[in-house]
């Protein structure tokens, strides 16, 4: 997100984006886009699950030390971090210092680096068809069949934090599900 250019503030935006040039810079630039790579989406999961109870905007403000702390999110490494990774986490105040967070993080690459096919190719099978874009922030659902049916096949396979809330904010985050705005500049992505 560094280095993004300098949208002028006159473009519409969703209104969640408003607050701060990193919430704009992540919402031109990274929200709702599709993302695609079994490493981009285990980070972008296990994000959503840390942001759990907090803002998001806390999220994007450590992002850089998660990357670092989580050896870039790669599903391979981290699933051989050992109990002397998870306290050296817990000691890491640029990250969420979160004992269950880190353990769920630890186990899902476990879990990831087992899934037949590859992460991608399983969270991609959930993503709904192409809906029209919503007209309000008030018509943006928190969870709908699709995320439903997300979270219970990877509470199934042994993923946690990841209920259909959470799994709903992913698929928005990464572009399985457009919720910008019916009038926002972003364009729509098919």
């Amino acid at each position: 997100m560094s280095g993004a250019p300098e949208v002028p503030d006159d473009r519409i935006r969703c209104g969640w984006s408003q607050s701060s040039q990193l919430y704009r810079d992540y919402h031109d630039t990274e929200w709702g886009r599709p993302l695609h790579g079994d490493d981009a989406l285990f980070e972008r999961m296990c994000l959503e699950a840390f942001q759990s109870g907090l803002s998001w905007i806390t999220i994007l403000r450590k992002r850089p030390a998660f990357r670092t702390a989580f050896d870039g999110f790669a599903i391979d490494r981290v699933a051989e971090f050992t109990d002397a990774d998870a306290q050296r986490l817990l000691s890491d105040s640029g990250i969420v210092r979160n004992r269950a967070k880190i353990a769920a993080c630890i186990a899902n690459a476990q879990v990831a680096r087992e899934v037949d096919g590859g992460l991608d190719q399983l969270l991609w099978s959930f993503a709904p068809p192409t809906r029209p874009r919503p007209r309000t922030l008030t018509d943006v659902p928190a969870v709908t069949p699709e995320s439903t049916a997300l979270a219970k096949e990877l509470k199934k396979r042994g993923f946690r934090f990841v209920g259909p809330t959470t799994a709903y904010a992913l698929m928005q985050a990464t572009g399985m599900v457009d919720d910008h705005l019916v009038d926002c500049w972003v364009e729509a992505h098919a």
